[in-house]
């Protein structure tokens, strides 16, 4: 069999699991042509005794891993990431810490959701790695998903838009809110590349308020989590006018059926089932 033959067949054969097969089986097609990194070699041979994953948006919010499949698991992700030489320019939203022993821990920041990026969404101080976002899928999302509202992109940047848009309607076109998205009960669950979407979708008189900076804006918009469950949201969101002194809240109790969120909005008034 010549080589260009052999070259079509692997072709065929990446297509194939490409289209049909999904991730975990395109994972293993690598494996055997040996396109795995050597960098976490350290994992498979069994070092690590302790993972420490915490979310750097909630200190509070830390995923503590010690069970030998799931290490092993970490290890089959990471050692097909690719390494690249920049790191994206994204805010990381995870410390991920590798305890080898109390004096010897390899530590990482990783950017959710990205992959498909000549940047780097896991790095430390000496590489960066191009990383799949099975990483949040086979292993995040493990403990995300016993706490985390259905969708919660949509619910949580949903209320915020809907209220930005219902509260836009008094404002002149050089009136500009400054958006704080620090919320407590909410941080854990935010991620940058949702910011970003969520900035595309934001009109030209709001922004996101960066660096502490939220003198510089005549109106400020907070967004406070009061309670959630996989399917119930409720948050209070309020704008508040430097110069007029005024203040408005608006209510939400959102509720999710049939595969999606029912937004429920009250202006002004606290609604009785809040």
């Amino acid at each position: 069999m010549n080589k260009k033959f052999k070259t079509i067949l692997v072709l065929v054969a990446i297509i194939f699991n490409t289209t049909f097969l999904g991730c975990s089986k395109i994972d293993a097609f690598k494996v055997k042509l040996g396109m795995q990194n050597k960098d976490f070699e350290y994992i498979k041979q069994g070092k690590i005794n302790k993972v420490i994953i915490q979310n750097i948006r909630d200190k509070g919010f830390t995923f503590i891993v010690t069970d030998k499949k799931s290490i092993q698991d970490l290890y089959n992700i990471l050692s097909l990431g690719k390494e690249v030489s920049k790191k994206t320019s994204l805010e990381p939203d995870y410390n991920i810490e590798l305890y080898e022993s109390i004096d010897k821990v390899h530590k990482f920041k990783y950017v959710a959701g990205l992959d498909k990026s000549d940047a780097g969404n896991l790095y430390s101080d000496g590489k960066v790695y191009i990383v799949s976002k099975r990483l949040d899928d086979d292993i995040l999302k493990n403990f995300l998903n016993l706490r985390i509202p259905k969708e919660f992109k949509d619910v949580y940047y949903g209320s915020m838009l809907k209220a930005l848009e219902d509260y836009s309607k008094d404002l002149s076109a050089d009136q500009k809110i400054g958006i704080d998205i620090n919320d407590e009960e909410g941080a854990k669950f935010v991620l940058t590349t949702d910011i970003e979407e969520f900035k595309e979708q934001l009109s030209k008189n709001a922004e996101i308020i960066k660096n502490d900076e939220r003198d510089k804006y005549e109106i400020t918009m907070d967004i406070l989590t009061e309670g959630y469950k996989d399917d119930l949201y409720k948050c209070i969101i309020t704008f508040f006018n430097k110069k007029t002194k005024k203040e408005v809240k608006y209510y939400f109790v959102n509720k999710y059926d049939f595969n999606s969120w029912d937004f429920n909005m009250s202006k002004g008034e606290k609604p009785k089932d809040f």
